[in-house]
């Protein structure tokens, strides 16, 4: 199964965990194996003001990293809980149409220090940077710390 595949598999489990989702008008992801695209449209995610709830955008960034982390643990052959352990928010510019939320992989080397963590004490933390854009407008980023638990 390809990254791709692997994402919209995931996706369709992740309905079923986590109901919110269903209703944040969720495209199928984007997923290379390095880098994760959530896209959500504006019309479920609206305010009072009529641009993005920063609730949403809030939810999205967060669910973007866990998904992130997730996929690459599950690529890797490891069943752990992932769950977020503190972020940072940045409210930067309002969302006034369509948004996707985006995250990468850090480097190789921070990486295989977690890898190698999460094989000898059983769990393990990652930081990320997500952002959510529109565009090429960058209105919010998230810096946070995911934690992975192996599963007994």
């Amino acid at each position: 199964m390809n990254h791709q595949q692997s994402a919209e598999t995931f996706q369709l489990w992740l309905k079923d965990q986590i109901p919110l989702i269903n209703h944040m008008g969720l495209d199928a992801p984007v997923y290379d194996g390095q880098c994760l695209v959530l896209s959500a449209a504006l019309a479920p995610n609206v305010n009072d003001k009529g641009t993005g709830f920063g609730g949403s955008l809030a939810t999205l960034a967060t669910l973007c990293g866990w998904a992130l982390v997730t996929l690459y643990l599950r690529e890797q052959g490891h069943d752990c809980d992932v769950m977020i352990r503190d972020s940072q928010l940045n409210y930067l510019a309002p969302i006034n149409d369509d948004f996707v939320a985006v995250t990468r992989l850090p480097e190789q080397a921070e990486l295989d220090g977690f890898m190698n963590y999460l094989q000898a004490k059983g769990r393990a933390r990652l930081k990320l940077e997500v952002e959510i854009r529109q565009g090429d407008k960058v209105a919010m980023t998230l810096a946070g710390a995911y934690v992975a638990v192996e599963r007994l």
